[in-house]
This record gives C-alpha cells, structure tokens and sequence, in this order.
C-alpha cells in the first residue's frame, strides 16, 4: 500500500542526534534522591553483618539501609520461573553472586550516594561457589523436554555424530544501562519513569510487590539507550526505588553505571551443549538430539525460561523425522542470566549449524549441498516440527542459493584450493540457515488503537515500546497505509500506561509482527465504524457509503441532490451549503467527528508466532601463527515477510550482525578463580565497533506471514543467531579442523590446531 515498503527516514532521529530526547537520567524532578547500592564482593558467602552507621554519617546521604533496616522488604522478593527461588531485594542470610545488592544508600547526587554505599560495613563468611552448570541435587531448578528421545535410531544409523559446545556468558551492554526514577506525588500515586521494554509488565510486578491497586501506578518510558531483551524484566533494584519512594515521600532515581552493570547486571546465554546428528550413507538425517544445561545464575528470573526457546527451535530448516531436547536450568553463583538478542534461538542454531557441518565433513560432502538434501520443501509448509512449532511459510532453498550465488562460492572454493596448494594463508567459507521464532510466547497478544481527531489528524496508541527501532516512524507507515492519508497526519503514542490500557511488551522481534497488525486491525476498525456513522448522518445504508484518503462519499449523489429539502439523506443542519453542484466530495474523517463526537477503534489481536528465517554466509581468512581471524566478506539473506520500512529492518540488521559478530570473535564475560568477573571497564570486555565490520551484503527473499493483515515476520535478532555458526564454521573449513571454542581470540586458534599446524 501507499506507505509499506518505503525506507523513510526515521522521524525520531532529529530528537535523539540532537540530545532533545529526554532518557530517565536526564529528568529533573525536584528533591530527587539517587540511590547506590553497596553490592557483595564475594560470589558466595554468609552475611554476618551489614552496619549502615558510617554512610549515614557521609555528607548528603539521607537514608542508608539493609534488608534487617527495612525488614518488610523480605515479604517482596521477585518469584522465581521456578515458582519455588525468590530474589530477595536486598540479601539477608546470604549472597549468592558477585554484586548482589546488600544495602541501598540514598544521597542528593550519585556521588554522594556511592560514597555512603562504599562505607556500609560488611562481614561476610565466604562460601565454596560453581561459576559453571553442575547437575547435581537442587542446583537444577527446571528441566524441560521437547520431542521424543530416538535412541533406537542412533544405535542403527550409519552415521552418527556427536560434539560438544559452549555458549559463553556475555554482556548485553545497551548504550544506556539500566535506569529507574519513582516520583511518588502528592495524591499517592506513583509515577514510574524507567529505561524498559514492556511498561505494563512493570507496571502490574510492581503493583503486586508494593500491595497496590494497578490504578495508582502509572509507569512511562521514556528516550530508551537500547535494551536487547535485559529491560525487559523487573529487577530488585526497581522495586527498592519504588519502596523509597513511597518511604521517603520524594523522587527517588537509580541510574545503572557502566561498572555496575558489568559485575552484577544481567547476562545473556551461557550454556553447555552435547549433540549428536544421525544420517545415512546420503546425508539424509535421521535423529537430532540436543543435551543442554544452562547456568541462569543464582535466582530463576526470565533466564530460567530462555533454554526452553532453544529446545523448541533446536529443528532448523531440517525435516529431521525425530528430535529430542532436554534443557535442565542450573543454579550458579553468578549473577542470573536473562533474554538477550535471540534469547535461545542463537543457542539452537549455534548448535545445529556446526553439528551439520562435522556431519559434511564426516561425508566428504559440500555443507551446501548437504542442507539442500535435507531442507523442509516449499510444499510442506504449513510444517509441524518434532519439537510442537509449526513453521509458516519459506523457502530455505532459495534463501541459501542467493547467499551462495552474492557470495561467489565457487570462485572462493577455487581460491581456497589454490591457497592451500601454494602454502598461502588459508581461507575458509561458512555457511549456516537458521529458522527464528517471533512474536513473544505462544498466542501472546498486543493492543493497539487508532483515534481520528477534529482536525483531520490520527493518533496511532499501542502497546509496544520503542528501545531505538523506529516505531515512531514504522507504526506511523502502516496506519496511513490503511488509512490512506498523509503519514503526517498520524501520531504514534506507546510507552505510558497513563495513556496506552493495555500492552505485553518488546522483545522477541514481536512489534511490527504483532503491534503492527493491531494498528492495522484498528485502523480497519476505525473506517467501519465511521463508514456506519456516516451512513447513520445520512440516512443511508452503510453500503452505500465508501472511504477513499481519508473521506467518506456517500453513494453517487451529488452535493446539490443533497442539499435538497427533505431529501432523506441529508442532515438537517447540513454540511455542503454553498458548495456547487457536482459529484460529492467526500465528508472528510475529522468533519465527521466534529459533527459526532469521538471517534476511535481498539483492538488486541494475537497472532499464532511467525517464522523468520535466512542463510548466512561468511569467508575468512585465518593467520595460524598469528591466530587472528580476519572477516572479509559476510552476506546475509534474510526473509522477514512484508517489510514496512527497508532503511529501518536495514539498520537492524546490521546491528544484529555486529552483535553476531562480537559473540563469535571478541565477547565473553570472563570469570576469575575467585569467582568475580574480570571485565570491570570496557578495556576488559571487546566489543565491534564500526572499524571492525567486515563488507556486508544485504539481501532479501519475501514469504509473507499467512496469519496476519500485514504479512510481516519479526525482524532484528537475525544476525545474532547466524553469525556466530558462520564465522566458526568458516574458520573450521579455513584450518581443516572440526572445531574452535568461541571467541575466536588467538589462544583459541591456536589451541584448536593439530600440533602439526602450531604455530612457530
């Protein structure tokens, strides 16, 4: 339609380049206290003592306090996944990671407030601590199964492989960290401003933690420094602020700082993988098993569901006939892990994509041709998976051929062969297909409006939330597509319950998939129901009347037939005195509400979950003394249904990418023998910047999503969950070798060589 598939820019940018955007730090509430929190410098440890005296002593601070200062804090700890680990807001009896909050200290600047926080006195009594999943007694706190186990396959099959995989901790490192400011008003209701992606889950955990009505909690989000799925919860600290608050009768903000995110914000992925692929002589599979255990850190929040996604996205492109996934949730003593970008389908291709690729190496057999032989064909869509998803729509053949043929894989394999005749430093080409879930869980659903007003103008209200992807803009494309009207003319409102009654949240590539067709069903909406009210002013049946760029005619009559006496259609104030006869022009939308008062449509829709998918494709170039890798090529093609704005799902995209990127070649966080994480800067954690992009090219093929108006499929988590296996694979074909630890740093290389290959 008029405004779908057009790369217009995004209307938000000139706010946020321009420093206008407002993010929660920037708010300037009178009389707001900042909060510091003094954290555990230990992993494991019984608590002797937390003495507050001396920070109530330091200049500016106006309340200090530990859980035994603010004993009513113990009945609000956060439920566990597991219905049975709380997450205490402040320890008391124990701490059990590094960086557990242990006292709260609250100051008129943050400065202030970090020094009383460094002046609470602990005593701890260290206890032995696991960094790594163990699973022994109640250390598995969760276990999940998917499929069915096919040992009977495995002890028959001509062919099996088995490998083992680590999925490193990483950092989701947003450009702005965590952050929440509670003003709790003079009416005793609390206005929540935070940095988050699904405002009313914050909103309803925090009226459940505090005892209050849902009512009397308004919660806003603000100009958001991305997210990446770790805002997407509600943690301790949240909680503390919205206490105090109420406590203390001010403004209260917590503002995350770069050193404390890294030693006990969130982490993403973590997990150990065993596998094993069973083919026959053809390469045709037969049995695919995944073996995960997944250290979610010490409490149960939304890491303990992630795993689950992996298990139930473990099938890929294939159509493996039996499959079978268990996924066990083990306690460590580190801080708890959440959703970050991919949330468990990065973890499921990593894991399939590498293991198919031994398999071809065990064959002999091109990994291309390989995954042809074993794909779901374009007729078998709708697919039901051995794991319960049922895929939509694709076409993973077409998908892998364009790769193939942007990449040049024929020339690059020539290339190789030539290097490795001549004794050059060797080259290597990886391929890997990925199948992702979007839309949040399983029939989860969004809200979305659309309001016409007397001025001729549209107010667009859903519940997603903008984290930087462009929903100002997008949102605004798709209403003034149904609404044929200049995109101008329409207004995206999101992000406050005050003004938005009801929405799930961002995360999952669900906003377009799910808050787009909410918009779109209203905006549908909104033209039936001002076509009936148009025919109700007339007198007319409501088949008689159509809607064209935002006006409605009313059948072929002219203005002059109308304007007749006792001419039944026609109002009896009228609207078209003084206007010459001729054909009609139309009632225009917001004349219509002037003439009949509001006039708006809500609608919730939940669509069944969308399947995304894509190949990616990547050739390095590997210096076995050195052990650097260097990326010179990657494309990536991707199908993510309709795409509203192809500027937009660009930039995602390549965002995704250097995120795939960091996973495979630079980030991990790294924990010491003592149990504490050894990133304290971003000196000690690498992340991509733009120099370390290698060429990327860009493409695309289109199946649209048969369960929605829209036909668009989640995008913006694809790189994450395709490169990784990629770049691995492609330094593996580049060695000859069948595996390499992630990151891909220099010691990794060099371990991964025969010894005949070390380097000198």
């Amino acid at each position: 339609m008029r405004y779908i598939g057009m790369p217009l820019a995004r209307r938000e940018d000139r706010d946020l380049v321009t420093g206008q955007a407002r993010r929660v730090a920037d708010l300037d509430l009178p009389g707001t206290l900042e909060l510091a929190f003094t954290r555990s410098p230990v992993p494991h440890a019984l608590i002797r003592g937390v003495d507050v005296a001396a920070a109530l002593k330091e200049e500016g601070v106006a309340g200090a306090w530990s859980a035994a200062d603010l004993p009513y804090l113990a009945a609000r700890d956060l439920p566990g996944e597991d219905g049975r680990t709380p997450w205490p807001l402040l320890a008391a009896g124990r701490v059990r990671y590094p960086g557990e909050a242990l006292a709260v200290v609250a100051a008129g600047t943050r400065a202030q407030a970090e020094d009383g926080a460094e002046s609470v006195r602990l005593v701890l009594e260290p206890l032995p601590f696991t960094l790594t999943p163990g699973t022994d007694g109640d250390d598995v706190v969760v276990e999940r199964t998917f499929g069915e186990p096919a040992e009977d396959v495995f002890a028959t099959a001509p062919v099996v492989v088995e490998a083992a995989y680590r999925e490193q901790l990483l950092l989701p490192t947003s450009l702005e960290p965590r952050a929440v400011l509670v003003d709790p008003g003079r009416d005793g209701r609390l206005t929540v401003y935070a940095s988050h992606q699904a405002q009313h889950r914050l909103r309803d955990s925090l009226a459940a933690a505090l005892g209050l009505g849902r009512d009397r909690i308004r919660v806003i989000v603000p100009a958001t420094g991305g997210a990446f799925g770790a805002k997407s919860q509600t943690y301790p600290e949240y909680v503390v602020a919205a206490l105090l608050a109420v406590h203390l009768r001010r403004p209260v903000r917590w503002c995350e700082d770069r050193a404390e995110a890294m030693l006990a914000g969130p982490r993403g992925r973590g997990q150990t993988q065993r596998v094993r692929l069973a083919a026959d002589e053809d390469g045709v599979f037969l049995a695919y098993e995944l073996l995960i255990d997944a250290g979610i850190g010490a409490y149960p929040h939304t890491g303990a569901f992630v795993p689950a996604m992996t298990g139930a996205m473990s099938t890929g492109a294939y159509r493996t006939p039996r499959v079978h996934t268990r996924v066990r949730c083990v306690l460590t003593n580190t801080a708890p892990t959440t959703s970050y970008r991919g949330a468990g389908r990065p973890e499921a291709a990593y894991a399939l994509e590498r293991t198919v690729d031994r398999l071809a190496r065990r064959l002999g057999m091109d990994p291309a041709e390989l995954r042809r032989r074993n794909f779901i064909r374009p007729d078998q869509f709708p697919y039901l998976t051995p794991t319960g998803r049922t895929y939509d729509s694709g076409d993973y053949a077409a998908a892998l051929d364009q790769a193939l043929a942007a990449v040049g894989y024929d020339e690059v394999r020539a290339e190789q062969a030539r290097r490795r005749e001549e004794g050059e430093p060797p080259i290597g080409v990886g391929i890997a297909t990925y199948v992702e879930r979007s839309g949040g869980p399983p029939d989860s659903d969004e809200f979305g409006s659309v309001e016409a007003c007397p001025d001729g103008t549209f107010v667009a209200r859903v519940g997603s939330t903008s984290t930087g992807q462009g929903h100002f803009t997008a949102f605004a494309q798709v209403v003034a597509s149904v609404l044929d009207v200049d995109i101008d003319r329409v207004r995206v409102v999101e992000g406050d319950t005050g003004e938005v009654p009801y929405g799930f949240a961002t995360f999952g590539s669900r906003s377009m998939q799910v808050g787009g067709a909410a918009l779109w069903r209203a905006a549908e909406s909104l033209v039936a129901t001002a076509r009936r009210r148009c025919a109700e002013l007339f007198r007319v049946g409501e088949e008689e009347v159509s809607y064209a760029a935002g006006r409605l005619v009313v059948g072929g009559d002219s203005c002059a037939q109308l304007s007749e006496p006792g001419h039944q259609g026609f109002p009896a104030d009228g609207f078209t005195a003084g206007v010459a006869a001729g054909p009609l022009p139309g009632l225009p939308i917001g004349e219509l509400v002037a003439r009949t008062g509001p006039l708006r449509a809500d609608e919730i829709v939940a669509p069944p979950q969308a399947f995304p998918y894509g190949a990616h494709v990547a050739v390095v170039e590997v210096d076995p003394d050195l052990g650097t890798v260097h990326v010179r090529q990657v494309v990536a093609v991707d199908d993510y249904g309709v795409v509203v704005n192809p500027m937009i799902v660009s930039g995602q995209t390549h965002g995704s990418i250097a995120q795939g990127l960091g996973q495979a070649l630079y980030e991990q966080a790294v924990i010491g023998e003592n149990g504490l994480p050894y990133a304290t800067t971003l000196l000690d954690y690498l992340l991509p910047t733009a120099a370390d992009m290698p060429p990327v090219t860009l493409l695309e093929t289109t199946t649209p999503n048969p369960n929605t108006p829209l036909g668009a499929k989640g995008a913006g988590e694809a790189g994450c969950i395709g490169i990784p296996p990629a770049i691995v694979n492609a330094v593996c074909d580049a060695l000859d070798i069948d595996h390499v630890d992630m990151p891909l740093t220099p010691a990794a290389v060099w371990s991964a060589l025969p010894a005949t290959s070390s380097p000198r």
